[in-house]
C-alpha cells in the first residue's frame, strides 16, 4: 500500500501546524519548508479546511492553523479522511470491479483485515505523537 502524494502533503502540513499549534502559518512557509509545490499544497490545504481539520483565514494576517489541539487528531482517522479510497485491490470497489473470481476469492477478506489493522495501528497515535520533539522537527533544514 502506498498513500497518495495528496495524503502525504496533508499529513506533513498538519504535522507542521502541530509543531507550533499557537501560530498562524502560511502555505508558502510550509511549501518552502518541505520543498514541495505551493500550487499543489494550496489544493491540499483547501481540502484540510473543507474537512474541518484546519482554520483558514485570507488576507493580511491570514494563514492556517489547526482547528483543534494536536492530541485530538488520530493519525488513522486523518489518513482515512485524506485518502480518496483505501481500495487495495479492484474488488474493494463494487462500482468498478470486474474480477471474475470475486465470489470465490478469500484474499479480499485478508486484505480488508490488513487495511483495517493499518488504520487501527495509526489510530493508537495522535498528530501530537508525530511531532514529539517540536524543536528538532522544525529545525529540519528547509529545502532549497
Amino acid at each position: 500500500m502506498q498513500l497518495t502524494i495528496f495524503t502525504d502533503y496533508g499529513l506533513r502540513s498538519l504535522m507542521y501546524l502541530a509543531a507550533q499549534p499557537d501560530r498562524i502559518c502560511s502555505v508558502r512557509e510550509i511549501s518552502e519548508h518541505y520543498g514541495i509545490s505551493r500550487n499543489h499544497l494550496v489544493k491540499v490545504v483547501h481540502r484540510l479546511a473543507q474537512l474541518g481539520l484546519i482554520h483558514s483565514r485570507k488576507g493580511k494576517g491570514g494563514g492556517i492553523q489547526l482547528a483543534n489541539r494536536p492530541e485530538k487528531f488520530l493519525l488513522g482517522n486523518l489518513v482515512r479522511q485524506l485518502e480518496p479510497n483505501m481500495n487495495l485491490v479492484e474488488c474493494f470497489n463494487q462500482n468498478t470491479n470486474t474480477c471474475k473470481v470475486v465470489s470465490a476469492c478469500q484474499l479480499k477478506y485478508y486484505l480488508f483485515e490488513a487495511n483495517e489493522s493499518f488504520i487501527q495501528t495509526l489510530n493508537r497515535h495522535t498528530l501530537a505523537d508525530a511531532v514529539t520533539n517540536k524543536t528538532l522537527f522544525l529545525a529540519v533544514p528547509r529545502s532549497e
